[in-house]
């Protein structure tokens, strides 16, 4: 993979490989916590029933005893989560910056200034430098996960280590370079690489206001079913 859009798109789909498994995992979680909890209320049935000079005490001991060892549970279940929730977020808020980069690289300054004999525009190129932010965007609108400024670090040490790598590969002897920006022997070499470290601002920005939007319309559309993220 020499392409930083291969490695973006790498990334995109190990964020909703793990989105998809924690979800499922939540959903499992909460349909057997449903099950528990009719279950408990049938035996709390049972023994009024059953014993009915102590009715005013059992099923308060026993929805007590309920109560703790769903507490438990729930705080065991959030400390297994928090790992890959952990990780989860910030495969989110680096693809997000990087999706955003990716495709403003490749239709603002790849597809116009290229010539046609090093640079062809196939339908498949095409999807995945714009069907990724539209999976992505998707999604945001779906999720709560939070998106602070501070996280934007992760994304910019996302493109230092893809920048590193290709240092690595023509340190090794590999004389060709996937974007014409990042060669090194060219005199304009500095400037570029400063405006690709500047440009990681307004990438993560644009995707910010994407969710500052998302955060500030949606309650009033859906202020049911909207959960806000903190």
């Amino acid at each position: 993979m020499l392409y930083y859009t291969e490695w973006t798109f790498s990334l995109v789909i190990i964020y909703f490989l793990i989105a998809t498994s924690i979800s499922a995992h939540g959903c499992w979680i909460y349909s057997k916590r449903v099950t528990e909890i009719e279950e408990a209320d049938e035996c709390i049935k049972r023994d009024c029933e059953e014993n009915r000079p102590a009715m005013n005490s059992g099923p308060n001991r026993n929805r007590k005893t309920i109560k703790l060892q769903s507490y438990y549970e729930q705080g065991e279940n959030e400390q297994k989560a928090g790992f890959w929730g952990y990780i989860m977020q910030v495969t989110y808020q680096t693809s997000a910056g990087a999706v955003v980069l990716t495709d403003v690289i490749f239709w603002v300054l790849l597809v116009p200034f290229l010539s046609a004999e090093n640079f062809s525009l196939d339908l498949v190129m095409g999807c995945m430098h714009s069907l990724n932010l539209v999976f992505l965007v998707l999604d945001t609108a779906l999720n709560s996960l939070p998106f602070p400024w501070f996280c934007m670090a992760y994304f910019v040490l996302w493109s230092c280590i893809y920048v590193i790598f290709q240092w690595v590969l023509h340190a090794c002897g590999f004389s060709w370079w996937p974007y014409p920006f990042l060669e090194l022997s060219t005199r304009w070499a500095p400037l570029w690489y400063l405006s690709l470290a500047l440009v990681h601002v307004p990438c993560y920005g644009l995707y910010s206001l994407i969710v500052k939007v998302k955060i500030t319309f949606f309650p009033r559309f859906f202020s049911h079913a909207y959960m806000r993220s903190y």
